[in-house]
């Protein structure tokens, strides 16, 4: 059986309120869960204690029997300091659009355009003296 530690989505419409669940990675995300290991209020402040309430003890014996967290569920972890920081690649997200890229392009051609006009009369200036 694949275990994965997962968010089960509570609350009401735009309210959002998770349990922190084991699972088996084939039920339904918000279906049946073996173990409920805390909670996640994601509209808490972020330094509030209330925010992220997870029961380590079971955590760690979940992950122990072989459980995979979910990537959000990695980076509680990670930042509660049970779990050591993975390097994380997410080439794509960073690179601009096409067109943004156009745009930059079409800045930089006329930035060297001004750049090379400005540098000619004073180029004229000093072959004249």
């Amino acid at each position: 059986m694949a275990m994965k530690i997962r968010l089960a989505r509570g609350g009401s419409k735009k309210r959002p309120f998770y349990r922190i669940v084991a699972a088996d990675s084939r039920m339904p995300r918000d279906g049946r869960y073996i173990e409920k290991l805390g909670t996640y209020a994601p509209l808490l402040p972020k330094d509030s204690e209330e925010r992220v309430k997870m029961d380590m003890e079971r955590v760690q014996y979940w992950l122990d029997q072989g459980a995979q967290p979910t990537d959000r569920i990695a980076r509680m972890l990670e930042a509660a300091g049970v779990r050591e920081k993975t390097e994380r690649a997410n080439l794509k997200k960073g690179t601009p659009g096409k067109k943004a890229q156009d745009r930059a392009e079409e800045k930089a051609a006329k930035a060297a355009a001004a750049e090379e006009a400005a540098n000619a009369p004073a180029e004229e200036a000093t072959s004249e003296e």
